[in-house]
């Protein structure tokens, strides 16, 4: 990873897993990190955490130690999205890599989130879609922004099925995840066809970590023969979230990494190994799906993304 002193960085869902990994590495690497999370808490004791791992190797170039601070923000709430993005915003302050990594899986019973959507797709998709269009103004306000989605090898299974897009008609805890996830990798590509269109500097990679042992695997519904399987007798497939975390970092950092690529693990299936370019499923890339359920995000969600034209 190069030096990213004088950038600043946004990670949500930072306080475990992959975002906490790949917040402590870009602190580590001279980036300011905003860890974004939803329990004030829990955000705490990842902060002291964070600040103690970083230190260790930390790149310094002209800093005497890693800086990052917490915040609030919750992507299951459109109100806390609002108020983070508006509190950002007053600081007058670029940002440089915003990482879109909070999420949910598999919930064993259909929940909403506070605005009423299906708490997987509301939360993996439209909260991180909210979120973008928000911060897009002081994206634009660096000299190289980047926003990283996180996705799952999950998409392959997926299928945007616009008048379910909610589960109201059949909830499955697998089936909910996997459209998010799909939803998440249309999502980053269509943003990077948009900034492409209008000649915008905005750089949008997908990523996914491949099998990582998260708290996001080990709090699924432990009763199903999926989860079971990861962490039964393949769990030698299974990665660390520490190397989980190359890929959204190599996404987030790497000058090698270009806008519209999908990262992921090099190895056996996908499902661990060293970050390099991916195939998405063939539907990932569909444009006119895309287009769609952006504009059906921008209803639900009544977030924009300005400065970047329809296509």
């Amino acid at each position: 990873m190069p030096s990213l002193v004088g950038k600043t960085a946004l990670v949500t869902g930072a306080n475990s897993g992959i975002g906490y990994q790949a917040a402590v590495e870009l602190a580590r690497h001279g980036a300011h990190v905003v860890l974004g999370v939803r329990d004030v808490h829990k955000g705490h004791d990842a902060l002291q955490n964070l600040l103690r791992e970083a230190a260790i190797g930390h790149v310094d170039q002209g800093l005497t130690r890693p800086t990052a601070e917490i915040a609030l923000l919750d992507l299951a709430s459109l109100a806390s999205i609002r108020k983070f993005a508006i509190g950002f915003s007053a600081r007058r302050q670029a940002l440089d890599i915003l990482v879109n990594n909070a999420g949910v899986m598999a919930l064993p019973t259909r929940q909403l989130t506070e605005d009423g959507f299906e708490r997987q797709f509301g939360t993996n998709h439209l909260g991180h879609f909210a979120l973008t269009g928000y911060m897009v103004p002081q994206l634009l306000g660096a000299a190289e922004p980047r926003v990283v989605t996180v996705s799952s090898l999950a998409h392959r299974n997926g299928k945007i099925e616009f008048d379910n897009l909610q589960s109201e008609r059949k909830y499955t805890p697998w089936k909910a995840y996997q459209n998010s996830k799909l939803a998440n990798l249309l999502f980053a590509f269509e943003l990077d066809r948009r900034a492409r269109a209008v000649g915008s500097k905005l750089v949008s990679i997908a990523c996914h970590p491949g099998i990582s042992q998260t708290n996001l695997v080990a709090s699924g519904p432990g009763s199903d023969f999926k989860t079971n399987l990861l962490f039964g007798p393949l769990r030698f497939l299974t990665s660390p979230d520490s190397e989980g975390a190359e890929p959204t970092l190599y996404a987030a950092a790497n000058p090698d990494a270009h806008s519209g690529e999908y990262i992921g693990p090099d190895g056996f299936l996908e499902f661990r190994g060293h970050p390099r370019v991916v195939h998405a499923r063939k539907k990932a890339h569909d444009p006119e799906v895309a287009k769609r359920l952006w504009l059906v995000s921008e209803q639900l969600t009544g977030v924009t993304h300005r400065r970047l034209a329809p296509v």
